[in-house]
C-alpha cells in the first residue's frame, strides 16, 4: 500500500526533496495576488521575483488558500493520507481541506484522511511531516493509523513557532502597522520578535536591536517556553541564509537542541515574513 501526506504550501517542504519508496508527499498550493499578478505556490515559483513585484506594487497583496477540490484530489492518491495544514487562525486552508476530506470520502469510503491543523506553519509543519513519514515507514499497515493520527496530535501539541522581521512594507500595506511606526522600526534596526499561542494565533512576544541581540533573545523566548533538550529546529530564511546562519549557530551555543536545519521561504510564507525574515519551527 502508499502511504500519503498532504500538505499545504505555507510548509517550506519542497516535493522534489522528499524521498521514500512507503510514502508519497504532495503540497497543495496556495496562491499569491499581487496587483495584476497571481504567483502559484510551487516548486516552480521564484520568491525574488514574488518580492520584486510586492515592493513595486502600492496596493496591498493577497493570498487564497487551496479549493477543497484540489485537497480531495490529493487525499485520492493513497490508502492512508494525513494532512497538515496553516493555522485555521491564520487561513481558511484547514475548513477547505476538511471539505476536501468530505469530498474524498464520498467517492472512497473505504479510504482513511485524517486532517490536522498545525496552528502553526513553516518548520513545524516540516517537523510533522518528517514524524508522519517515519511513523509510517515503521508501521506494519493500515491497523496502526489511527495510532498514527494520535502520535501526530500529540507531537503538533509539543510544538512551538517564532518568528523575527525587518522588513513591515505588507503589514503597513495590509494596514496592520501604521507608516511612521514600520519606517521607525527600520530606520532604528529594530527587530519584532513574535510566537505562535497554542490556539495559532500570533502573539508579539518581543523587540531588540540589532542581530546579536534579536538571535539571543530569541533563544530565550525558546528556552521559555519548553524544554529544548533533544529538540529537532528547523529555520526557514526569506532570502537570508546568512542571518539563518547565525541564527542557527546562536541556537547550537545557547540550547541543547539535537539538530538545526536550514529551508527558504517559499511563497507563502515569504509573503508574510518578507525579506530577511526569519520562522523557527521547535
Amino acid at each position: 500500500m502508499m502511504w500519503n501526506i498532504v500538505s499545504d504550501s505555507s510548509c517550506d517542504l519542497r516535493m522534489a526533496s522528499f524521498s521514500s519508496e512507503t510514502v508519497r508527499f504532495e503540497s497543495v498550493p496556495l496562491r499569491i495576488q499581487v496587483g495584476g499578478q497571481e504567483f502559484l505556490d510551487n516548486d516552480e515559483l521564484s520568491v525574488p521575483e514574488m518580492l520584486t513585484a510586492m515592493a513595486e506594487e502600492k496596493a496591498a497583496s493577497s493570498s487564497a488558500c487551496p479549493s477543497p477540490a484540489a485537497f480531495a484530489k490529493a487525499f485520492e492518491a493513497g490508502e492512508c493520507t494525513v494532512c497538515f495544514t496553516i493555522s485555521a487562525n491564520l487561513s481558511g486552508t484547514y475548513n477547505a481541506a476538511v471539505m476536501g476530506r468530505e469530498m474524498a470520502l464520498e467517492e472512497h469510503p473505504e479510504k482513511k484522511i485524517c486532517v490536522i491543523d498545525s496552528k502553526a506553519t513553516a518548520g513545524a509543519m516540516v517537523l510533522l511531516i518528517r514524524r508522519a513519514q517515519a511513523l509510517m515507514e515503521a508501521a506494519a499497515g493500515p491497523e496502526d493509523f489511527e495510532n498514527i493520527c494520535s502520535e501526530l496530535r500529540e507531537y503538533q501539541a509539543s510544538l512551538r513557532t517564532c518568528f523575527t522581521l525587518e522588513c513591515f512594507d505588507n503589514l503597513i500595506k495590509n494596514g496592520r502597522m501604521r507608516p511612521l511606526v514600520g519606517t521607525l522600526l527600520h530606520t532604528l534596526g529594530i527587530h519584532v520578535i513574535a510566537d505562535a499561542t497554542p490556539q495559532g494565533t500570533i502573539h508579539v512576544a518581543d523587540k531588540a536591536r540589532g542581530e546579536g541581540k534579536t538571535y539571543r533573545a530569541i533563544t530565550a523566548l525558546m528556552r521559555q517556553s519548553k524544554d529544548c533538550t533533544g529538540a529537532e529546529v528547523v529555520i526557514s530564511h526569506c532570502e537570508n541564509l546568512a542571518g539563518a546562519m547565525k541564527l542557527k549557530q546562536q541556537i547550537l551555543d545557547d540550547l541543547p537542541v539535537k539538530r538545526v536545519d536550514i529551508l527558504s521561504c517559499r511563497g507563502l510564507t515569504s509573503f508574510y515574513a518578507m525579506e530577511k525574515g526569519l520562522i523557527l519551527g521547535y
